[in-house]
């Protein structure tokens, strides 16, 4: 376990600024070079390591506590919202949490090496497609400790080396995090160098990762608010995994069922305002907005919610605040929601596609046709259908958590979990063959 102290030396610029871009260069060598053998360990190594993580985790739990509290005080003295400050704090039942969510990932099966596709051709060649690792995973990422044993577990399971750069907001509970992955790697016999951690909170190191630390990072996966996702899909010199916003969609269709509705939507709303699942955006049927809406309003605000409603909303919530043109758009992470009354199912999707950031949006029906067509229509990385948006996490997916949520098309889209984190090569198996 890293001191207090030396931790703290660290974030005050243990390695000068003109240092950084030989630090970070040297990080990636030494992290290309773990890769080379992670992509060779076998699943039970690579497992026995994961155990290993998530026992000192637990065993590091009162040290790891201590120095969470030094960074909560410090974000709190800068007047941070609660939902950071939430997104910050550890407690004995997260790091219980973390350490189940290692175990987890080891439990599943190994991604690599898995053939996904086999034939054979008319002059007897045959053909594989198979897993393989992407190689080294650059992990930027802000205010969530629990990011780095995510990140660093899941790079493992799928054979890759990361390098982990957390904010400076959680210097330090990261630090004693990532110290406890690293025994649990030596304890398996596998390379420290598999999961590093960037040494400063200097910004340049974001810089430098964003370059691709010559050719040595193959991915980016950021984690954190809009300006560094924006900064992190401007720079980057290599791909990267994303989502900008989690602009997030309820629709109460004409036959939702209202006691199922009422617990369900403050639950997506309230349950943890901070995470990217939260809802944002709540959208009612004109059909059912007289008879529905002030209960579900009541219930909302009796849990601490601010409504933010378009005119036609209003007129049955005069409580509620005015929505601007801005609200439909604003991804809050706070006890804030807009309501708009629509006027069909038709609408609600026009609304999602205008203002949605293709995150995660959900109907409440029972009406199965009018869930199949929201379901096919709403082009979100993840729809659902009578469920919480909080679902919306690798971990409740049983991907044993997730380095992130991405919303493009290419590659990886929603929870980026082990299956993710693979590339593929062909193997090609011949007699002699020669091509006329």
């Amino acid at each position: 376990m890293m001191s207090v102290t030396a931790i703290d030396r660290n974030m005050s610029g243990g390695e000068r600024a003109d240092d950084v871009p030989a630090v970070m260069n040297d990080l990636g060598r030494r992290a290309r070079a773990a890769a080379r053998r992670l992509a060779l360990a076998p699943p039970e190594q690579k497992n026995a390591a994961l155990r290993a993580m998530a026992a000192a985790l637990r065993a590091d739990a009162s040290s790891i506590l201590e120095v969470n509290a030094l960074d909560v005080a410090d974000v709190k003295a800068s007047g941070a919202l609660p939902s950071f400050v939430d997104r910050l704090t550890l407690d004995q039942k997260r790091i219980e949490a973390m350490a189940a969510g290692i175990e987890e990932i080891a439990a599943l099966p190994d991604p690599v090496g898995v053939v996904t596709a086999r034939w054979e051709r008319p002059n007897g060649l045959w053909l594989e497609r198979v897993s393989t690792p992407l190689g080294v995973i650059g992990i930027i990422y802000e205010s969530r400790p629990n990011v780095t044993a995510d990140a660093g577990a899941l790079s493992l399971k799928a054979g890759n080396a990361s390098i982990l750069r957390g904010g400076s907001d959680s210097f330090r509970s990261s630090r004693a995090i990532h110290a406890a992955l690293q025994r649990g790697l030596a304890e398996a016999g596998l390379p420290a160098d598999a999961i590093q951690m960037v040494p400063t909170a200097d910004r340049a190191a974001v810089g430098a990762m964003l370059s691709g630390l010559a050719g040595a990072i193959d991915v980016i996966v950021p984690r954190g608010g809009k300006s560094l996702v924006a900064r992190v899909q401007e720079e980057a010199r290599v791909p990267v995994f994303a989502h900008l916003e989690g602009i997030v969609h309820i629709y109460v269709h004409e036959k939702a069922e209202l006691s199922m509705a009422i617990p369900l939507i403050v639950n997506a709303k309230m349950r943890r305002t901070g995470v990217c699942g939260a809802a944002e955006t709540l959208l009612i049927d004109r059909a059912v907005a007289a008879a529905y809406l002030p209960a579900i309003a009541e219930a909302l605000v009796a849990a601490g919610c601010t409504i933010r409603a378009d005119a036609e909303a209003r007129a049955l919530l005069p409580e509620a605040e005015p929505a601007s043109e801005a609200d439909w758009s604003t991804e809050y992470l706070d006890s804030i929601i807009s309501v708009r009354v629509v006027g069909g199912i038709d609408e609600a999707i026009d609304h999602i596609e205008r203002y949605g950031s293709h995150h995660t949006d959900c109907i409440l029906t029972d009406d199965e046709a009018a869930a199949a067509r929201f379901l096919a229509e709403v082009d979100s990385a993840i729809v659902m259908h009578n469920a919480s948006t909080q679902f919306a996490d690798g971990g409740e997916f049983g991907f044993g958590g997730e380095i992130g949520i991405a919303t493009g098309r290419m590659h990886a889209r929603g929870p980026v979990g082990t299956e993710q984190l693979t590339s593929f090569k062909y193997r090609v198996h011949g007699r002699g063959q020669m091509r006329p």
